[in-house]
């Protein structure tokens, strides 16, 4: 189909949705209520033959797509870790999608690399990275993770780029509540779960550096190749906060990569109150931030910075004829820095973003989501059934019904089948836990306040429920 009044028509519908939706969001259960297969049986099994309108294609959107929508822009999602959009994210994503341009090279598109270039430095100016970092935007963390970890291995002189290596003799290390996707990473470059070395924590759940300092003397000593430390600030879990500082110092001692993953935690330093966050992160080879977990930008967008770019750039770079340029070294290609030749006008609703919001109202958003967290906290350390597990130095509060792991478990289930709020669990010390990160933009303290009185909804019924079969015994 061209372009014209259908198109037009579609596009003004799709916008009042977009709109409506912000607004009324609260509206819908914030888990999916379908069954399994529900949505594909619903769907013909086959492709038209012939086009359809656009006006049909929207109905179905809200007749069939929509139920099956967990809604991860809903105020009151809660669990993992929020990726709330915004107006000025959808609108860059629209742009984005029109243009279609691919940022491989510079000459490809020189608005993609240079609006990605400057929009990570301004968030690198609004963390307090110093000015030896360059960013570079990828899809996820992960992602991210694993680019730095193969510039570590190429920082290390191995000459994995060429000859390969025997990745069961490598070794790198995180902590013990480190994201999975650090030692995914390790699947990927060939060092196995094995290469990936878990730290024991502290009561805090922060890496320890003196263990971190034995597991390399450790290794070193069984003929093993340490090339990297992974501390992490905000941990998925508990959100807690590696001590970076000790651990750089452990790193420069032994000539590691220093990579943090502060994908989480990374945006509260724009907060003066919370810049301490990523103290001793200036000495870090690499640090991850994901603007699409708490800066309101839409997935995917998470900018991987680099103090040793040209590691980076080396580990990556190949240039068949069909893809030199005659800038030459002039100008930076995208494609240099990732397995990614294919590369989004991600940097666009990165730009949008900041500049629609400024840095003044980014911080206010950020701070209101932290003192809920503390007035979440508050209410569950005044309730005698209830005890939070981890200091709350973010948005993310992490506590137990005090009856055990059954209890919790069917606590979570009441509450995210209710479709009031949508929450999530972990492990902590072998527990099973509950968890809830604050971090949509149009979360207000009620929204905070209706998800707690159901989760105390939810512990009440239990006890009920627990009351009247323990004095209704079955023979």
């Amino acid at each position: 189909m061209t372009p014209g009044p259908e198109l037009q028509e579609a596009l003004a519908r799709a916008s009042d949705w977009a709109l409506r939706y912000f607004e009324d969001a609260r509206a819908y259960p914030v888990l999916s209520q379908v069954e399994p297969g529900s949505i594909r049986q619903a769907l013909p099994g086959a492709p038209p033959e012939e086009g359809e309108p656009l006006g049909a294609l929207l109905d179905d959107f809200e007749r069939l797509v929509l139920p099956g929508v967990t809604h991860w822009n809903h105020p009151r999602f809660f669990a993992y870790f929020g990726t709330s959009s915004s107006g000025p994210g959808v609108l860059a994503e629209l742009l984005i999608a029109a243009l279609n341009v691919n940022g491989m090279l510079w000459r490809t598109s020189p608005a993609a690399t240079e609006v990605e270039e400057v929009a990570s430095d301004w968030l690198r100016q609004a963390i307090g990275l110093p000015e030896d970092f360059s960013g570079v935007i990828n899809d996820t963390a992960s992602t991210s993770t694993l680019y730095a970890l193969v510039a570590a291995r190429e920082a290390a002189g191995l000459d994995a780029r060429r000859g390969g290596v025997d990745g069961r003799r490598l070794r790198y290390y995180a902590s013990a509540e480190a994201h999975s996707s650090v030692e995914k990473a390790g699947l990927v470059m060939g060092t196995g779960s094995a290469g990936c070395v878990r730290i024991p924590v502290d009561a805090q759940f922060r890496m320890r550096p003196g263990e971190l300092a034995a597991a390399i003397a450790r290794d070193r000593a069984a003929g093993f190749t340490p090339f990297a430390v992974v501390p992490t600030v905000g941990t998925t879990s508990t959100t807690s906060i590696d001590p970076v500082p000790e651990i750089a110092e452990i790193a420069r001692r032994e000539g590691l990569w220093l990579h943090v993953d502060a994908a989480y935690g990374g945006a509260a330093a724009i907060l003066p109150s919370h810049r301490h966050v990523l103290a001793g992160c200036e000495q870090a080879d690499s640090l991850v931030v994901n603007p699409h977990k708490w800066l309101f930008t839409p997935l995917d967008c998470s900018v991987l910075y680099c103090r040793r770019e040209d590691v980076l750039r080396r580990a990556f770079s190949i240039v068949p004829d069909y893809l030199s340029n005659p800038e030459g070294d002039s100008v930076r290609n995208l494609m240099d820095y990732g397995t990614s030749l294919g590369r989004r006008f991600r940097g666009l609703k990165l730009w949008f973003v900041l500049r629609a919001f400024g840095l003044e109202r980014a911080r206010q958003v950020l701070a209101a989501h932290i003192e809920m967290a503390q007035r979440l906290k508050d209410w569950i350390e005044a309730d005698p059934d209830f005890e939070v597990l981890a200091p709350v130095p973010f948005s993310t509060v992490v506590f137990r019904h005090r009856a055990g792991d059954e209890a919790n478990r069917s606590i979570e289930e009441a509450v995210n089948g209710s479709g009031v709020a949508l929450i999530s669990h972990t492990s902590v010390g072998g527990a099973y836990v509950l968890r809830m990160a604050i971090g949509n933009l149009r979360t207000t303290e009620a929204d905070v306040r209706a998800a707690w009185d159901a989760v105390r909804a939810a512990a009440a019924q239990l006890k009920v429920s627990s009351q009247t079969s323990s004095s209704n015994p079955t023979s």
